[in-house]
This record gives C-alpha cells, structure tokens and sequence, in this order.
C-alpha cells in the first residue's frame, strides 16, 4: 500500500482549488496615436487644471483600428449599429476603449473587445470574450440606455472568477 497522499484524498486535506490564469496581453499603438496622447500630456502640463483628454468619437475609432490589427479583425463601416468588426468565426464584435477605469454598454453582443490605455504607446487587452457575461454584470441601464462595468470587473470575469 502506498503511502503517498494527493489533495483531496482525505477530508482533512482541502482539494486544490485551480484558478484560470489568463495571460495579459499588451499591444503597441501606432506613432501617430502614440503622439496625440504625448501631445495632450504635454498640454495638460502647460495648462494645469485643463485635463487634455482625448476621448469621445475619436478614442473609439483608436479602439476599432488597434483591436482590428491586433486580433484580425474586419471592421464593419463606420456607424454600423451595435457592433464594429466581424472576426474569422463570423462573429459580429463590439470594441470598446478606455483610458479611464469603465466603458459603458449598449446591449450585449455576441464577442466583446474591451481595450484600455495604458501609455500613450501601448493599450491592454483586458477583455475579450462573450457579451453575455458582461452585459449581465454591468450595472442598471441609465436614461441614456447603457450601462457601465468597470475594468476591473471585466478582468475578473475573463479570469472566471465571476
């Protein structure tokens, strides 16, 4: 007989317990992004109190380009409603960017890319999975319709620990 003894071979041994390891995956902006997010740090140090944030339309457009390089996507033409690319499977994509700590949602979809600024050379991949999860965990639908999950909330649902 053995004496060797496994985790969970005995009530008093807790099983092992697996956590999904889900590598980070950072991607490099291109020059000319690179320099707006220089140029704006640059004119928010030379005009304190005026934050020089790029955001809106343009950072979304940022956003479409870079994941579409990055995971080879196809992007849909601009103003497509409710997604922006189309993957190799057929899947219609939502991306989404920050360089805040959430994004606000629509509706759900059915692959969801959530990218996040991270130096003016480089944005993280922090989600990239079904819609489904993050739609249900985002937060009440505001009057505007959306609702706002954290960045953090994704990280921990692409780690399957929600």
């Amino acid at each position: 007989m053995s004496s060797n003894r496994f985790a969970g071979d005995s009530d008093d041994i807790e099983p092992l317990k697996l956590k999904r390891m889900v590598k980070r995956v950072w991607v490099g902006l291109p020059v000319e992004v690179a320099a707006i997010y220089r140029a704006a740090a640059t004119l928010s140090a030379r005009y304190p109190g005026r934050p020089f944030t790029p955001d809106g339309h343009l950072v979304g457009l940022i956003g479409e380009v870079v994941a579409a390089e990055a995971l080879e996507l196809t992007l849909h033409k601009p103003g497509c409603p409710g997604h922006d690319a189309r993957d190799a499977d057929g899947r219609d994509v939502q991306i989404k960017i920050t360089a805040g700590k959430k994004v606000a949602l629509y509706s759900t979809c059915d692959r969801l890319v959530v990218l996040q600024i991270v130096s003016a050379e480089e944005a993280e991949i922090v989600y990239d999975g079904s819609g489904a999860p993050a739609w249900e965990q985002a937060g009440k639908a505001g009057k505007n319709s959306q609702k706002v999950i954290s960045v953090h909330l994704l990280r921990k649902i692409a780690e399957g620990a929600i």
